[in-house]
């Protein structure tokens, strides 16, 4: 599609998963939403270049995907039964009411979101199915993604469709009795898919900014849905402050730069604002949650002229609540580093090594590397070449490789 096809696509990127999640909350069948949502879009491919986009133009494509479907079903008595078995409890009628105007229309992703991220479902499928049906990520780019063939993918994402029909999953946001575990669940996948695309594991490139790029719109999608809910709003900001640092994380040979020697007049201001003013919302809401505490620890680093002006003693203090909140290694690693910037490196390194016994720590490259660079501040520059060694050979990704190789290199080298 050319230039002229140029706002047609903007359409179709901004409705797409609107209109399905619409259609999927109406049948209750993804297959069917997805495949009538593809009707229609290929009629706007045919239709609108000569009549123009229309001026509301979700109430065209889901009016012309609702009769496609509710046609199917007249002429699919297999498919009519089975819906008819799905929504059983439902009003029949709504299947086949007109579609209101756009202002009118319910924003039903919400509810598809919740439907794809049910605790019935693993966590892979749940990934799969949100980058699928939310973000509207073909098949093949989320095999790519998670570095599985397209097969496996299919075979994943059929599964999780057909446990959502058979399950009798239901397209709706949860009552407030489900309400805490269910969005954390949401939540989790969302920022699942945000790290993986930050630091895409076995990809030539550091940062899959298709990930991130994505994760960062499923938040944003969830922010409006969702505006009073700090704990999204926490998520959306912590996103936003740490891909502000996006083009200061790889150098130009390719090789990652540490938060501590990036430029940060490379950072993204705009996005360090909004970030920051979505976390003292987030904040004002109490108890705090974890996701607004990351943000806060977030928001003092991009604040933060450079490394040695950041207020450690403040991101030690929040790394100490993040603990509380959420007791994993991963924290309890940060929060090490923290201690080495505040209280020194030795009291870094006593905390590290307490670590030494999480085996998730030890088979990752992180825990290696902030070892090795604390024996490197405290001038033991052979035990840190060997951890930086050791961490070069865990790391995942060229640029990373490539950091962690050279650093060992400087501390092995006398002089």
């Amino acid at each position: 599609m050319g230039p002229a096809g140029e706002p047609i696509e903007a359409v179709f990127r901004e409705e797409r998963g609107r209109l399905l999640a619409l259609l999927a909350a109406r049948f209750g069948d993804l297959d069917l939403a997805e495949e009538v949502t593809a009707e229609a879009l290929l009629a706007a491919v045919e239709t609108w270049p000569r009549s123009g986009v229309p001026r509301e133009p979700l109430a065209w494509l889901a009016t012309t995907a609702r009769r496609k479907a509710v046609d199917r079903i007249r002429r699919d008595a297999t498919l009519a039964t089975k819906l008819a078995t799905l929504h059983a409890d439902a009003d029949p009628a709504r299947r086949t009411e007109p579609i209101p105007e756009h202002e009118h229309i319910p924003d039903d992703r919400l509810q598809l979101m919740f439907a794809c991220c049910h605790p019935a479902l693993d966590l892979d499928t749940q990934t799969g199915l949100t980058l699928r049906y939310i973000a509207g990520l073909s098949t093949a780019e989320i095999a790519q993604a998670f570095l599985v063939p397209p097969a496996t993918m299919a075979q994943r994402l059929t599964r999780g469709k057909r446990k959502i029909q058979q399950s009798r999953i239901p397209f709706r946001v949860p009552g407030p009795d489900e309400l805490e575990g269910r969005l954390g669940l949401v939540l989790h996948v969302v920022y699942l898919i945000f790290t993986e695309g930050y630091a895409a594991t076995g990809h030539h490139d550091l940062v899959r900014c298709d990930l991130v790029d994505e994760a960062i719109r499923l938040a944003r999608i969830l922010h409006r849905l969702m505006p009073g809910e700090p704990r999204v709003t926490g998520l959306l900001a912590l996103m936003l402050l740490t891909d502000a640092r996006r083009q200061a994380r790889v150098d130009d040979h390719r090789i990652a730069v540490s938060l501590e020697d990036q430029d940060r007049g490379l950072w993204d201001t705009s996005m360090i604002d909004e970030g920051a003013r979505l976390t003292t919302q987030a904040l004002r809401h109490h108890p705090p949650n974890s996701w607004s505490v990351q943000a806060a620890i977030a928001a003092l680093h991009d604040e933060a002229p450079s490394a040695q002006e950041t207020d450690w003693r403040q991101v030690r203090l929040l790394y100490d609540e993040l603990f509380a909140l959420t007791p994993t290694p991963v924290v309890a690693l940060n929060r090490a580093i923290a201690i080495s910037w505040h209280e020194g490196p030795q009291a870094g390194l006593d905390h590290l090594e307490a670590l030494a016994d999480e085996p998730g720590l030890a088979r990752q490259h992180h825990w290696h590397a902030a070892r090795g660079h604390t024996l490197a501040r405290l001038g033991r520059h052979t035990a840190a070449a060997e951890a930086y060694r050791r961490a070069s050979e865990l790391a995942q990704t060229p640029a990373e490789i490539a950091y962690l190789s050279s650093r060992a290199e400087e501390y092995a080298t006398p002089g």
